[in-house]
């Protein structure tokens, strides 16, 4: 089966996929304290996701994250894990990787390795337990770092995602790099993206853009910049002093878009070929028409051939990445 291009000869060989919308914590700038979450019966089942995502690897994916909400509090979800394990066995997979808030990686972190997984990303965006505890509503810092140390002891690579947010974590910026020095984490900053349905003004009031989080770092920091990509959005230094990796996503200030190389399936069966964009194609009718796969190639196909060529990310624009804040929040390569 031939790989999938897109209009602009980017080889499309990198899959998000959403396991749930929900979370066991409430990040004021991703979702409301009252959260509305789907029914069941419009998330795809296990067994979709597993047939979704071996259609993608078959047109050429050679990585897939798995995403939420937060994907470790779906139920059975390391069946999903072990499912795409065959597809690491077999070469056709490269890297399955998983994105994660870390409050369940202590139950969870020896069962991920024995499927294959190497690294994950985990979201964090402060070490103080009270500051933590009013971001995320109702998150207890201990449970995470908990998840964390099991997560390294396990002999999973872990990078911490960390949104940067005006007023909030500012002056954490050198305890979160000299922690992750510390303890051999990798970590990336990512610029807060708009999320239309939630509080304009507030995400304006936080909104830290990456150039003054690096500027500060190179007060302290010689930084080296690198050419490594991981397939990801984010671009990425070297801090010669301490001698770790730290990147940088930038939706706002750059756009990373002429190497995108990846696109995003929601729990529902959306598929989205680009975050700041309205264009969306539904795989979910095709998974479920029939046993056969044809038609959900021929979906996949003709979004993909449809991918637009960057995103357009606007705080003015209400309508594109609310429908993601439960799906794709802390983003990450």
């Amino acid at each position: 089966m031939s790989t999938l291009s897109d209009p602009f000869g980017r080889t499309i060989s990198y899959l998000r996929l959403s396991v749930t919308d929900r979370c066991d914590l409430r990040c004021r700038y991703c979702m409301t304290e009252h959260m509305q979450f789907l029914p069941k019966r419009d998330l795809l089942t296990l067994e979709e996701l597993d047939r979704l995502a071996t259609a993608f690897v078959a047109l050429g994916t050679r990585k897939l994250r798995i995403t939420g909400g937060e994907p470790l509090v779906r139920k059975n979800i390391i069946s999903l894990f072990r499912a795409m394990s065959r597809h690491l066995e077999s070469g056709a997979l490269d890297e399955l990787t998983l994105t994660t808030n870390g409050t369940q990686l202590a139950r969870h972190a020896a069962e991920l390795v024995d499927c294959g997984v190497k690294r994950i990303n985990v979201s964090l965006d402060t070490l103080d337990a009270e500051k933590f505890a009013h971001v995320t509503r109702w998150g207890r810092l201990e449970q995470v770092l908990e998840g964390v140390a099991a997560a390294k002891a396990a002999g999973l690579r872990v990078k911490i995602n960390t949104v940067a947010l005006k007023g909030f974590n500012e002056e954490e910026l050198f305890a979160l790099v000299d922690w992750c020095a510390a303890e051999g984490h990798d970590l990336t900053f990512i610029e807060l993206m708009p999320m239309g349905e939630f509080d304009d003004a507030l995400q304006l009031s936080q909104y830290w853009p990456l150039s003054d989080v690096r500027a500060r770092l190179a007060s302290r920091f010689t930084i080296e910049p690198l050419s490594e990509r991981t397939g990801g959005p984010a671009t990425y230094v070297r801090l010669v002093e301490s001698g770790q990796k730290v990147g940088f996503i930038t939706p706002l200030t750059h756009n990373f878009c002429e190497s995108c190389n990846r696109v995003r399936v929601t729990c529902t069966g959306d598929l989205f070929t680009c975050l700041g964009q309205e264009g969306r194609a539904d795989l979910r009718a095709p998974l479920r028409a029939g046993p056969d796969d044809d038609l959900l190639v021929a979906a996949i196909r003709d979004a993909i051939a449809h991918k637009p060529r960057g995103h357009d990310f606007d705080y003015s624009r209400t309508g594109v990445a609310g429908r993601m804040s439960r799906t794709m929040s802390h983003t990450g390569g």
